[in-house]
């Protein structure tokens, strides 16, 4: 049926501030249904309380609250704008679990707002497990042997009744929360106790666990005329487990049999349509018992989904787009396909390539971590990669994560510990894909990996077969590789980083140039949804190696933006709120432009957002083959984060033009030494600071800086390897291991302003005029790093004299630095003197959060005056704020109960929030700013 026309205003809910287990993939699904129900003329509110997203962003909704999600916040929107419906089904659990609790209290009923997308019958029936469970059983769906517990003694009767392992599941919980293996009867109390008190219905599941069985999603989409359809089938390259969250996941499916995945889709499909009557899309979890192909029910979610942001980047179908469009009253086969142009949403894509996700994990910000992967996801991030096979995607994923390896080993970080990679085997965690490859490099027969990993024989046999490619390669020098067997690498992934590697007396340049010598080139395929049968008009490639280029250049002038890869601490969604805007601005300003990212989960990767994407690794040698394919103006850096940045030099080195600020200048802010030195030029006061390149040398400093110190190295991010050190001792162990994980990176000792206060300041220089976007005071005091700090927009206790200062400094070093775009610097600040700790001259964390508070479009402006297409003076900027703004870091502690929760000068928060409050009376205000005068004073 068409749209239903008695809806004209949509709440979507979003997710709130990121954190494990809920990240920026509900971003980009509240981004994409919000842009696809404006497209119907249906005005678009949303509620939402992260600044970093460009999902509260004006580009994105008619209507933005930046409010806390809460009921309350809720009914404040409603009673301000006559809201016809709500769209829950794109903010995760969160989204979900308000909703529930807003229909509770009658909110809905009380302001006449329907619930799209999904219902609550169906909410309750796929949260609560019992529920679930008997819904399964009624209609002759297979579940794992399970009994509900909602006290100790059920939970410990049912243990007793199934029998050990089992699984504990807390109902309603997000990320695995609370959840476990229990493999003995000891471990079950302390499982249970925590699972209890996870649930906010004080429920758990004790289920049967299906240890080493098979783990498969499908992502489904159904209409109000109960069309279904199968959009795409993920495969876990992880047995049972392991979160899928934390898992590696590939599709299409690799392993399973034609017989069973047809079974698979007719059960999901009478999932979904047994669970309610609602149009929308649903992600269904399968377990299959390797041996018989035994299928049996994980779990339904009613939503879009982690898997969801993926499966729509590994399709090229816009699962939320279209799940908007059907919440709304269109049945599937009156939408279009956004990428074919000629056949409707009632078409299943189908895939000549393969993908595959990789998580990435931040456990060196949590030290004393358990970093044994379980039910609990623990992952911060993750990268998807696109091959003509597995094994290339596998290697590009490993390139994509930004660990420092060119792609599954051959780089010289491999263990040869056999004992370690045992154990790494039965234990996983972060890196047990690459000691897979490292103990089949030690002989170890690859029955007694299975064994050992429960993982399908068919993944193993072709990471094995790299081993028997690198021994291959030994046999030959650079000169004399044949072309077919020099394709052939290519072909698995192979960076020519890795081959140097191998080959061992070579550079990655010199085999880059007999490579292209051989005519071995990167050609780029489209991601068209439906294997070539109909030809694609959207711009969406990948790269491999084959003689067929489907990436047809244009004679447009061209600018690339790189992205900033997997999400992690310290580097997280408020670049890619940056690189969004880059686009738009680009666009306007009368570019091409094309965006290089490999992060399934920002809207930077969605196929509309630029002209052109490159699905691709930020990694120099694939960067540099679309550089040499498309020919830009130039590329963007600033916007990407350390990732995007760290890629300079090469540009540099290489005389592709970097756009903004050039790669001298921002080298000069990034090497901590230098720029301390350029600070004393510009009399400038910094904190006494020396450099050291070993213990012996750092000691010295120490002594003449005197104590206590800051530990750092130069070209770092979110205060990574930085420590506060008050003793020789200590600062020995500090440098040792600073020097050990960083070889040839000098190390700073900075005396440590002790009990100062800590601000920053963001602006934009155009290389004649500065504009100070804003001055953040912060709550906490110097030597606990921003990101982890709340801070207060504008100033509030600060005098005049110190804000001159700031102000000062900001544009003095903006001048100096020959700044063209942003500038972040940070300061601390001590009886009434500013010292300028660094600058980071680029896309910082806080310039979305100040470009939301001021309504200002700060990175749209600074990528116009980096084009060159504009000054500073050609824009009218007016700001907002009422009041003050406050950023509020949020941290994912409850992941990792055993660490350390002190702060310091590395960054531990996954994510943040706004508050706006009208003065400093506001009951938060006051408890913050009672906060600082304690850290001051102690």
């Amino acid at each position: 049926m068409p749209k239903n026309t008695s809806i004209r205003s949509v709440l979507i809910i979003g997710s709130g501030p990121i954190i494990i287990g809920q990240a920026c993939e509900f971003d980009y699904a509240g981004s994409q249904a919000a842009l696809s129900l404006k497209e119907e003329g249906i005005e678009v509110s949303i509620i939402n309380s992260n600044p970093a997203t460009i999902m509260t962003d004006k580009v994105i909704a008619d209507h933005v609250y930046l409010l806390p999600l809460t009921c309350e916040s809720i009914e404040e929107i409603l009673s301000e704008r006559n809201i016809d419906a709500v769209l829950p089904t794109m903010g995760g659990q969160t989204a979900l679990n308000l909703c529930i609790e807003a229909d509770e209290r009658g909110i809905w009923k009380k302001y006449n707002v329907d619930i799209i997308g999904v219902d609550i019958a169906a909410i309750e029936t796929t949260e609560n497990r019992e529920a679930f469970r008997q819904l399964m059983v009624d209609i002759g769906i297979g579940v794992a042997r399970s009994k509900i517990a909602n006290s100790f003694l059920e939970g410990k009767e049912a243990a007793q009744e199934i029998g050990y392992p089992l699984v504990i599941r807390p109902s309603y919980t997000l990320g695995g929360t609370g959840g476990g293996f229990v493999h003995k009867k000891e471990e079950f109390e302390l499982a249970l106790s925590r699972g209890l008190q996870a649930s906010p219905t004080h429920e758990v599941l004790v289920e049967q666990a299906v240890l080493g069985w098979k783990e498969f999603e499908l992502e489904l989409l159904r209409d109000s005329n109960d069309n279904v359809i199968i959009i795409c089938a993920i495969e876990n390259f992880d047995p049972m487990g392991i979160h899928t969250g934390d898992s590696i996941t590939v599709a299409p499916t690799m392993t399973l049999s034609d017989r069973c995945y047809q079974e698979m889709r007719n059960q999901a499909i009478k999932m979904m349509r047994a669970i309610g009557n609602f149009a929308g899309g649903c992600n269904v979890q399968f377990s299959v018992n390797p041996d018989n192909e035994e299928i049996i029910a994980i779990e339904i979610n009613p939503r879009v989904s982690r898997s969801s942001a993926l499966a729509s980047k590994a399709t090229g179908y816009p699962i939320a787009k279209i799940a908007s469009k059907l919440a709304i009253g269109y049945n599937l086969d009156e939408i279009e396909n956004q990428i074919t142009k000629n056949t409707s949403a009632y078409f299943e894509p189908s895939l000549d390539y393969v993908i595959v996700k990789i998580p990435r994990w931040n456990f060196d910000k949590f030290k004393g971590a358990n970093t044994e992967l379980g039910l609990q996801m623990k992952s911060v991030g993750e990268v998807m990669a696109i091959g003509r096979t597995f094994i290339e995607a596998l290697q590009k994923g490993c390139q994509s994560l930004e660990t420092n390896r060119l792609g599954l080993g051959a780089d010289g970080r491999q263990n040869r510990n056999l004992e370690e990679i045992m154990y790494s085997l039965e234990h996983p965690s972060a890196d047990r894909l690459f000691h897979i490859k490292d103990a089949f490099e030690m002989g170890v027969p690859l029955e007694s990996i299975r064994k050992i990993t429960l993982i399908d024989k068919w993944f193993l046999i072709q990471i094995q077969e790299l081993v028997l490619l690198e021994t291959e390669l030994k046999r030959y020098q650079l000169y004399n590789i044949p072309k077919e067997f020099f394709m052939t690498l290519k072909q698995k992934g192979y960076s020519d980083g890795q081959i140097a590697w191998i080959l061992g007396n070579v550079s990655e340049e010199e085999v880059y140039t007999r490579r292209k010598s051989l005519g071995i080139n990167r050609v780029f395929k489209m991601v068209d949804t439906c294997a070539a049968e109909f030809p694609a008009l959207t711009p969406y490639y990948y790269s491999t190696f084959e003689d067929e280029n489907e990436s047809i250049v244009t004679d447009k002038k061209k600018i690339i933006v790189l992205g900033s890869g997997p999400n992690r601490i310290g580097q997280g969604i408020e670049f890619d709120y940056s690189c969004v805007h880059g686009l738009i601005a680009a666009k306007e300003a009368g570019y091409e432009a094309i965006m290089i990212n490999c992060n399934p989960e920002t809207v930077s990767t969605d196929f509309n957002m630029a002209d052109k994407l490159y699905f691709e690794p930020v990694f120099w040698e694939h960067v540099r083959e679309i550089i040499e394919h498309e020919k830009p103006e130039g590329v963007i850096v600033q916007l990407g984060g350390q990732t995007a940045l760290k890629m300079a030099e090469k540009l540099k080195e290489h005389g592709i033009k970097i756009i903004g600020t050039s790669f001298e200048d921002m080298d000069l802010a990034e090497d901590r030494g230098s720029f301390s030195d350029l600070l004393k030029d510009l009399d400038i006061p910094y904190p006494k600071y020396g450099v050291a390149e070993s213990a012996e040398e750092a000691l010295l400093v120490a002594k003449e800086v005197g104590y206590p110190v800051l530990v750092r190295p130069s070209y770092v991010l979110g205060g990574q390897g930085m420590s506060i050190v008050i003793n020789d001792e200590d600062l020995e162990k500090a440098v040792v291991k600073l020097l050990r994980n960083l070889p040839g990176n000098r190390v700073l000792i900075d005396h440590f302003l002790d009990r100062a206060e800590e601000s920053e300041s963001d602006s934009i220089s155009d290389g004649e005029d500065v504009h100070i976007i804003g001055l953040m005071e912060h709550i906490e005091p110097a030597g606990i790093h921003s990101g982890d700090s709340h801070a207060v927009l504008p100033p509030y206790s600060l005098s005049d004299n110190v804000i001159r200062q700031m102000e000062e400094y900001s544009i003095k070093l903006a001048k100096a630095l020959n700044i063209i775009g942003l500038l972040n610097i940070q300061f601390a600040i001590k009886d009434e003197k500013v010292y300028v700790i660094e600058a980071n001259p680029r896309a910082s964390r806080t310039v979305p959060f100040i470009a939301k508070a001021y309504d200002v479009p700060y990175v749209n402006i600074a990528t116009k005056v980096m084009l060159g297409a504009n000054k500073l003076k050609d824009f009218k900027i007016e700001r907002k704020l009422k009041g003050y703004a406050i950023k509020e870091p949020v941290f994912s502690f409850n992941k990792f109960p055993e660490v350390d929760k002190q702060l310091g000068p590395e960054m531990k928060s996954t994510g943040e929030s706004i508050l706006f409050i009208k003065d400093l009376e506001h009951p938060r205000f006051r408890e913050l700013s009672a906060k600082k005068s304690m850290y001051l004073s102690k």
